[in-house]
């Protein structure tokens, strides 16, 4: 099971050995501590769940600490496995960023970047209206939103792209590879962007 939670940094410019350049994110990784494991007898599904970024213990309800033995953890997350198949971890251990190598392939979760409420040009990429033959202040109007006729009778269908809150939405971007692995600084190197500002807390499944 590789799984780890870590924080989103900088992006910056990464040389392999071949003298190729590739866009790259830094995240830095706490280490995790394994809070809980769930089995299909107790709690209906198997999963694994991971418990990191130390805290005041103010900040914790004694309930919180009750169930991490005393430990206060800002960040819960959890690894669903598949039906059957048992946790490779016992409860209490610690990951860190060296269960990842150089070559890896992961996937990382993440809220992404709000931009508030936007119009449908940004949102959804619309063309926005003519500039020419009458129109007047129409560059970025959405246009008709009822479909006239038998298209939708003259309502507004369900589904319509309009304006709205663009962004703070969980994305996962899948087939990253680990560039660098530095178990000393807990950083770890991923090819390609990383949803979220600076920050963000990320899941990091392998």
């Amino acid at each position: 099971m590789k799984f780890i939670l870590g924080t989103k940094q900088n992006m910056l410019t990464i040389y392999t050995e071949d003298g190729r350049a590739h866009a790259a994110t830094i995240i830095n990784v706490e280490p995790a501590t394994v809070t809980q494991i769930k089995t299909n007898e107790k709690e209906g599904y198997s999963a694994v769940q991971l418990g990191s970024g130390a805290t005041k213990d103010s900040r914790v309800n004694k309930a919180q600490l009750g169930h991490t033995k005393g430990k206060a953890l800002k960040h819960f997350r959890e690894l669903r496995l598949e039906k059957g198949v048992a946790a490779d971890v016992e409860l209490g251990a610690t990951l860190d960023v060296s269960i990842f190598t150089v070559g890896d392939t992961v996937e990382v979760s993440a809220i992404s970047k709000g931009k508030g409420f936007q119009g449908v040009v940004k949102r959804h990429g619309f063309g926005g209206g003519r500039r020419t033959h009458g129109q007047k202040h129409s560059e970025r109007e959405p246009g008709a939103i009822g479909g006239g006729g038998g298209r939708a009778g003259g309502r507004v269908v369900k589904g319509m792209r309009m304006a709205g809150r663009m962004g703070s939405d969980r994305v996962t971007v899948k087939n990253l590879v680990v560039l660098q692995a530095i178990p000393e600084t807990g950083e770890l190197v991923v090819k390609g962007a990383v949803p979220g500002r600076r920050g963000t807390l990320v899941e990091i499944r392998g």
